[in-house]
């Protein structure tokens, strides 16, 4: 099968156009021409849309999240046999594969080589056509680069001993590359039957010999202790959207510092919402993603046993749950990356596409923690010197 290519020309001049954050449209940034997308995508809240026609309105009045019609979950078992048909969920891509951190960046037919967006380093690798699950949703972008990068500026300027070199790379306004990154979602109905012991504390008195101005004395105390009861019963949850990274590109801390994520403003995947953007394809295979899935699962499911056992402590022995009606999605969520090289190694800024939050490496200055230990030391000498 031939990857499928899209390619969204200007109706005015002929250049390609491109998504602009936090509007429902496609702009060309050589004549201004302006191309309404099909309704969904998100706005922050407050924000304005520099597109204030009636029509755009309209639209986003009456797209399907406005009707709070969901989208199309997969049953799991599909996704899982993939490969023995289900050609309704797959598609064909081509990929660039990076040799450093493992991230494969989608390509069109105008790409041949590129720069990974995670952690600047050269990607001249082509995977070939590979064969993926669709995407059902996408998040569109709703900061606008220049927004992400101020984001980004303010943080590295709250950093403590940062190397000059990296607040002159703040001052270069450094253009930030806005990358979709691939999540599964999952959904599930559990029911968990578990034995364990709920402990109810009560206090005894005590008594015991002490010194007390020089005398030995018997003194009273009250001692905490807990009487267990065998417990056993039922529990059951409802799961939506249970979120899991599915690139390994960025370490899990950095996908963790990203949330929270508002799903609730996901629209239904359309090519158009990554026209200027790179998109990322994942790593994390439908069947890993799932057993993270469930075991997000499993700790949720063990505070509610908890709860339910009730008491003053809990012992839970054994937990048995059954998972029915499961479901997935894969969809793309927007962040915007920057990667800066110090003394020959790599360090990564990301910032959430949505709201802004910012995670990343940073580099030491020795030289800075160097001179404020000296400053540090001379302060104490002198303060020494002066209090004798």
């Amino acid at each position: 099968m031939i990857p499928a290519e899209h390619r969204f020309p200007c109706g005015q001049c002929g250049a390609s156009l491109a998504f602009r954050p936090g509007q429902q449209s496609l702009v060309c940034d050589w004549c201004g021409h302006r191309q309404q997308i099909g309704p969904g995508p998100a706005r922050a809240p407050g924000r304005q849309s520099d597109d204030s026609s009636d029509e755009a309105a309209l639209q986003w009045a009456e797209g399907p999240r406005a009707q709070g019609l969901a989208l199309r979950e997969i049953p799991l078992e599909k996704g899982l046999d993939l490969y023995r048909g289900a050609e309704d969920i797959a598609q064909t891509v081509r990929t660039l594969s990076c040799p450093n951190c493992g991230a494969q960046v989608d390509l069109d037919d105008s790409h041949h080589a590129s720069a990974c967006p995670f952690c600047a380093t050269p990607v001249v690798t082509d995977t070939g056509p590979t064969r993926r699950i669709k995407p059902q949703g996408v998040l569109p972008f709703v900061l606008t680069e220049a927004e992400a990068r101020a984001a980004m500026k303010r943080w590295l300027g709250s950093l403590w001993f940062a190397p000059s070199a990296l607040t002159a790379y703040a001052r270069k306004d450094r253009r930030l590359t806005g990358v979709y990154s691939p999540f599964w979602t999952f959904d599930s109905d559990t029911s968990s039957s578990y034995r364990g012991q709920r402990g109810d504390a009560y206090y005894v008195t005590v008594q015991s010999m002490q010194t007390v101005n020089g005398k030995s004395q018997m003194v009273s105390r009250q001692e905490r202790r807990i009487r267990w009861t065998p417990v056993s019963g039922q529990v059951a949850r409802q799961f939506n959207d249970v979120l899991i990274p599915a690139s390994t590109a960025l370490p899990p801390r950095f996908a963790e510092a990203m949330k929270p994520w508002d799903l609730s403003s996901l629209a239904d995947y359309d090519p158009a919402f990554l026209s200027g953007f790179e998109a990322e394809g994942y790593t994390v295979a439908l069947a890993d993603g799932h057993e993270a899935a469930r075991r997000q699962m499993a700790q949720i499911i063990h505070q509610d046993v908890r709860r339910t056992i009730g008491g003053d402590e809990q012992r839970v022995d054994h937990v048995d749950s059954r998972f029915a009606n499961e479901t997935f999605k894969h969809i793309m969520l927007p962040i915007w990356s920057a990667a800066y090289r110090y003394n020959g190694k790599s360090y990564r800024f990301v910032v959430n596409g949505q709201t802004g939050k910012v995670m990343g490496e940073r580099p030491w200055s020795v030289w800075k923690i160097g001179a404020a230990v000296a400053v540090a030391l001379v302060a104490l000498a002198a303060f020494l010197y002066l209090s004798q």
